[in-house]
């Protein structure tokens, strides 16, 4: 089945769907091939990357994360399920 077209607000189509193939989310996807579009795909690479990983965290920092990004259902989710809820939003 063809995939369809991300639409016209996605400014790197070809990153989209590569991203897209390899289980991240609409939002994430169209995100990042919209940054990589505005100031080159290098440049998004090397952004980023300070932050703990997620199993450094704790479960109420995840939790208030979680809230942030609007994960339904994080009350009653254990830190995995909180770490791959915030992974694959």
């Amino acid at each position: 089945m063809p995939r369809r077209s991300p639409g016209p607000s996605v400014k790197d189509p070809e990153l989209y769907e590569e991203l897209r193939e390899e289980g991240n989310s609409k939002e994430k996807s169209a995100r990042i091939a919209n940054a990589a579009a505005a100031r080159g795909r290098s440049s998004v690479g090397k952004k980023g990357g300070k932050s703990p990983s997620y199993e450094d965290w704790s479960v109420a920092d995840l939790r208030k994360k979680a809230a942030e990004v609007g994960v339904a259902g994080r009350s009653r989710m254990k830190k995995d399920d909180l770490v791959d809820a915030l992974r694959h939003h």
